[in-house]
């Protein structure tokens, strides 16, 4: 009984991790800018989709190359879903600021365009997008230039979008049909992908009679990293002393001169790249497809509201007991605890709630509760910005 507990709290405990450094970003994003951002988790399923793309570019280089792509993949993840935030950021949460409904809306809107990307994926789709990011945006940047250009935009945006997205379209058609390219067999399809571990993360720690999986026991340590070089970012950089600054009082720092506008680029960015990270730690518990985000989102909304907006530590605290409690409680190992004859009650309760989706009911349940007692979270927000 004993070992089964600690065993459900070690594997609470590594789910715990996986949603603090999702939640990471999203405690840093929500804090500064208020944009509840519904494509998060589409950015962990990016990253997770870049670990598998990275896997199998390492198998070809040889047994030895493929122990230490991990280390390659969490780089690649951390950019990959980094450059996707930043491309969202700048095409549409800037023109959203201050409308938390419509960028409700907007990202859940690109949360089903990214399922649906990686769904149908092939050369002739990538080929097309990056024409059209090359034509339409390096054509914005040679025209930005004039000296006229803020009278003149919106004629330019009317012209140059039609226009490059025809020509990508055209080209797209034209090389799929006279050079064959793979037009109806996508990358990834809608099936499940599996991501294999390297062989030293494979096994567990022998821990009486459990042992604690090398992955997960990765994964905690991977988490600890994140946290503690967010917590150097954001207090001994620079730029961490501006996102800390804006966070405070947007209209007072934007008055000595600091550059908003580059301070939520970038912490989008952060944000999105931390959810990169986290896909590419949930690759190493399960196969990854598209709705592997989804799982996850959720939770991930819920640690923020439960630590409190914008706090590290609270972010921190919640996540932990959030997907340790998750955990328990679905294992069953809590319905073992009583005896079905003295606390008959208890063990039936326990025992309905044994389950992964009964267990999340329990949880919000739980979680509504304590918003009852304390609406700002573990810690909540202090001075005037709670009043702004």
């Amino acid at each position: 009984m004993l070992e089964g507990l600690l065993g459900s709290l070690f594997n609470g405990i590594s789910i715990g991790a996986v949603l603090l450094i999702s939640a990471l970003g999203l405690a840093i994003v929500f804090g500064l800018m208020g944009v509840i951002n519904l494509a998060h988790g589409e950015l962990m399923m990016l990253g997770a989709y870049t670990t598998f793309v990275v896997q199998n570019g390492f198998k070809m280089l040889g047994e030895s190359w493929f122990e230490v792509y991990i280390f390659f993949a969490l780089i690649a993840a951390f950019f990959v879903a980094g450059a996707v935030g930043l491309l969202l950021e700048k095409g549409v949460i800037r023109y959203l600021y201050g409308r938390p409904l419509e960028t409700l809306l907007a990202t859940w809107g690109v949360s089903l365009i990214l399922q649906q990307f990686v769904r149908s994926v092939n050369w002739v789709l990538v080929i097309g997008i990056a024409l059209f990011c090359l034509l339409f945006f390096g054509g914005m940047w040679i025209l930005s230039r004039r000296p006229d250009i803020e009278r003149i935009r919106n004629w330019i945006v009317t012209v140059m979008l039609p226009l490059s997205l025809g020509i990508a379209i055209a080209t797209g058609s034209f090389l799929g049909q006279t050079y064959k390219l793979a037009v109806t067999k996508p990358w990834f399809g809608a099936q499940n992908v599996d991501v294999t571990a390297p062989s030293w993360l494979r096994g567990g720690l022998p821990m009486g009679n459990f042992q604690l999986p090398y992955a997960r026991l990765f994964i905690i340590g991977l988490t600890i990293l994140c946290v503690v070089a967010i917590y150097l970012f954001l207090q001994r950089s620079t730029w961490g002393l501006r996102i800390r600054a804006v966070t405070q009082n947007r209209s007072m720092s934007s008055c000595l001169g600091i550059p908003t506008q580059k301070v939520d680029a970038l912490t989008f960015a952060l944000g999105s790249g931390l959810a990169g990270v986290a896909g590419c730690a949930i690759s190493l518990l399960g196969s990854v497809g598209p709705n592997t985000g989804q799982n996850y989102v959720v939770d991930t909304f819920m640690v923020v509201v439960v630590g409190g907006v914008g706090k590290l530590v609270g972010t921190i605290v919640a996540a932990l007991a959030i997907g340790t409690v998750n955990y328990t409680i679905g294992s069953g190992i809590l319905a073992l605890a009583f005896d079905p004859e003295k606390s008959k009650a208890l063990f039936d309760v326990f025992t309905f709630f044994a389950t992964t989706s009964m267990a999340k009911v329990m949880v919000f349940a739980l979680i509504i509760a304590f918003l009852q007692v304390r609406p700002g979270g573990i810690f909540p927000q202090k001075g005037r910005s709670v009043d702004a």
